[in-house]
């Protein structure tokens, strides 16, 4: 039985940035980095907000940290005692994962005695624009205590500062912070209203950027003082008068009480849970590992709105500016589908509501059609720069082609689609701008296709597909058959669309045409065949280039921060590559090739695959479990399902924070349990299993959503059993 905890004894200053994404909280409009209380910008406490970004001179644009309301510093007999600064006797840090509730305990010893810190905070997860904590004080001694607890509006950047006005006041009982952003001249409100259950004097200050309480006691022997606290944030994304919201949110809040807020916190997570989980018996560090990383799928699901996608690093910061990659689609929607559709929709209303951007795009390289921004922000903006990787050696940017050449993601968003629709049985996406979205991205391919002379060919060349450390390819495989995808679909919707729905769009598009058309071109895109050996090659070329290890591109390093990718990487003139490539593809349309044909490619490409990418573990575990080799696919599994637990991954770019949480990796988990050991497949309104456990794994358990009905499906070495619940 799992007890649904992640825990840490004892405090490391080397832990503060990994412990800010492993005990992260959120709830879809904001995520909570899981730092101290205590805590200023120089150690990235962060309230990330979901869909809002802002831009400073040249540095890039990144979704805002709104101003921290949790902040609390403590001064006993005049010495303060926070940490780094003081070192403490006892320390622990905990997340309970099955509430969302984040938990620490501190104990300072002083010349008289100790002092004690144990706090708890959430994010509320039926309420997003509402966080609560409770901090409690303990001594063993009588002592002069002060508490200083309240907003902090000097937040974290990367790129900023992003807040060119400040404002700090009272309002009654609450404390208010106003920022207003650089950019668009955006305001971001936070309220907060504070409870004590004892005091001598209390009274607000405003401290530079921060309005405090300063809540002053004599504590009492073994006595504990109590302090509860509950923040609301808007903006004006939100709502045109965002302080007076967060102020009524507050105020409305607090009359409830923080334990009310809790008890509707765990019952809200608790219902969750009960078709969310994933029951593994024989194997509790999967187990927890895999429902560690739904907990963090389900804490940057935006609930809240109609149309928002997940960033790249979910709500852990800034990295990445908040945006959206293939990722989602690719990478994290199975688990919404599977476990709440309607969230899968939202994800996917987000690239419909962004085509125009993406038409842009287009337009702008003088293509036809939808080219979807490889970084996506609002309204469909292409965050991604030109030189998005700085030369270690050098200090200059160095010139990348992620934005201008990974034509791969339009097929993404036309694979997305699509899933909901076949998963859901709900055409509404489809009536609402989808099938446009998948006419024009199949637009978008057929400008790019090129013709040589004398052949009957359509290639695609200059491209860079899964595998970001060889750009300007030719014939990459993964984004060949992903565009003959795009093209495929596109038929299928014009030649079975409704009379209605070829009405609405047969002004825009001639219909009989573009069905032959788009056919033609699916029939004849070239596709890389296996060679002799029965390997696919990558891209063409791609053998020819140098055959040598990992570990001995490795070895050719200048410098361990070094980029392995572009014109002068160590890997680019190599066979390693970055992630999985070929394999992805095989792993998407299995059924197209023999079973020798798919071991033959996993054997060959994954000694040669750095896995430089979260995303790469659980597609050679997918693929491994495909060809019945569950104990080979279990290492790439509990890799993905432990990328926020067990830390290593590259968190600093020079003086650059580029850490985070991987919800790619935690999705990428989900899959792997589900369709990979769990061997499901929906097709046809009908759900079939066949299960590949691995040899530990005595009972695999879980739920699935599938064409409006619920399925609660129970795996054993001998037996199966998928049982209709709804």
């Amino acid at each position: 039985m799992k007890d649904w905890i992640i825990r840490e004894k004892g405090f490391s200053k080397e832990h503060i940035t990994l412990n800010g994404n492993k005990f992260i909280c959120g709830n879809g409009y904001m995520g909570i980095r899981g730092t101290l209380e205590e805590y200023e910008k120089e150690h990235l406490p962060a309230v990330n907000l979901a869909g809002i970004y802002d831009k400073v001179g040249d540095g890039w644009r990144e979704p805002l940290n709104a101003p921290n309301a949790l902040y609390t510093r403590i001064r006993v007999d005049g010495r303060d005692y926070i940490l780094p600064e003081v070192e403490a006797s006892k320390h622990e840090q905990v997340l309970d994962y099955r509430h969302g509730i984040v938990k620490r305990s501190t104990t300072w010893k002083t010349g008289r005695g100790e002092v004690t810190v144990i706090s708890e905070h959430f994010a509320h997860y039926t309420c997003p624009h509402i966080y609560c904590m409770q901090y409690t004080i303990q001594t063993t001694f009588h002592a002069e205590v002060e508490v200083y607890t309240g907003i902090d509006a000097d937040v974290w950047d990367i790129h900023g500062p992003h807040y060119d006005e400040i404002t700090l006041s009272e309002s009654g009982e609450c404390i208010l912070a106003g920022a207003v952003t650089h950019e668009k001249g955006e305001t971001v409100a936070v309220a907060e209203q504070c409870g004590v259950s004892f005091f001598n004097e209390q009274r607000v200050d405003v401290q530079e950027k921060k309005i405090l309480h300063h809540i002053s006691f004599i504590s009492e022997k073994e006595k504990e003082v109590k302090i509860e606290k509950i923040a609301a944030v808007y903006t004006t994304q939100d709502v045109t008068a965002p302080e007076k919201a967060a102020l009524e949110e507050v105020r409305n809040a607090f009359k409830k009480g923080y334990g009310a807020c809790k008890k509707e916190q765990i019952e809200a997570w608790e219902e969750h849970w009960k078709t969310a989980e994933v029951e593994i018996e024989g194997d509790k560090e999967a187990m927890e590992a895999l429902n560690y990383s739904l907990y963090q799928l389900q804490s940057i699901a935006p609930r809240h709105v109609e149309s928002l996608s997940i960033g790249a690093r979910g709500l852990s910061g800034q990295t990445y500016k908040g945006a959206v990659f293939w990722d989602t689609e690719m990478f994290m929607l199975e688990y919404f589908l599977y476990t709440q559709p309607e969230t899968a929709r939202t994800l996917l209303k987000y690239r419909i509501d962004t085509l125009s951007g993406a038409q842009e795009k287009a337009r702008a390289y003088g293509h036809k059609g939808a080219f979807y921004a490889w970084e996506s922000q609002e309204g469909g903006y292409d965050a991604c720069t030109d030189y998005n990787v700085t030369d270690v050696f050098t200090g200059r940017p160095m010139r990348t082609y992620f934005k201008d050449k990974q034509i791969h993601i339009s097929s993404a968003v036309v694979y997305g689609i699509m899933r909901y629709t076949n998963v859901t049985g709900d055409d509404s996406l489809l009536k609402e701008g989808g099938i446009e979205t998948i006419l024009e991205c199949a637009a978008f391919y057929d400008s790019l296709l090129l013709q040589k002379a004398h052949t009957q060919v359509y290639e695609l060349h200059d491209v860079i597909g899964p595998d970001e450390y060889h750009e300007r390819v030719n014939n990459n495989g993964y984004t060949n058959r992903m565009a003959k995808f795009t093209f495929e679909t596109a038929v299928k919707i014009l030649r079975e669309a409704e009379e209605e729905t070829l009405q609405r769009i047969s002004n825009a598009y001639p219909v009989e045409e573009l069905a032959k058309r788009y056919q033609e071109d699916a029939d004849r895109l070239y596709l890389p065949q296996p060679e002799k050996d029965g390997v696919v090659e990558q891209f063409d070329g791609y053998r020819k280039l140098e055959d040598v290890s990992v570990d001995t591109v490795r070895s050719r390093l200048l410098h361990e921060k070094e980029y392995w990718g572009g014109a002068y990487g160590v890997a680019a003139h190599t066979q390693v590559i970055k992630q999985a490539d070929v394999v992805t593809w095989m792993v998407m349309f299995a059924e197209e090739f023999s079973q020798e044909i798919l071991q033959k490619n996993l054997d060959y490409y994954e000694p040669r695959t750095e896995h430089g990418s979260s995303l790469s573990a659980c597609m050679y575990a997918l693929l491994f479990c495909k060809c019945g080799r569950p104990e080979c696919a279990y290492p790439f599994f509990l890799k993905s399902a432990k990328a926020d637990l067990a830390g290593g991954g590259k968190e600093w770019a020079g003086s650059v924070y580029i850490g985070g949480t991987h919800p790619a990796a935690a999705g990428g988990a989900y899959m792997t349990a589900v369709s990979g050991f769990g061997g499901v497949v929906l097709k046809d309104g009908k759900v079939t299993v066949n299960p590949k456990l691995p040899e530990s794994w005595k009972k695999l358990r879980f739920h699935i959503r599938y064409q409006n009905k619920l399925y609660q499906i129970t795996e054993t070495k001998d037996s199966v059993n998928v049982e209709c619940l709804q």
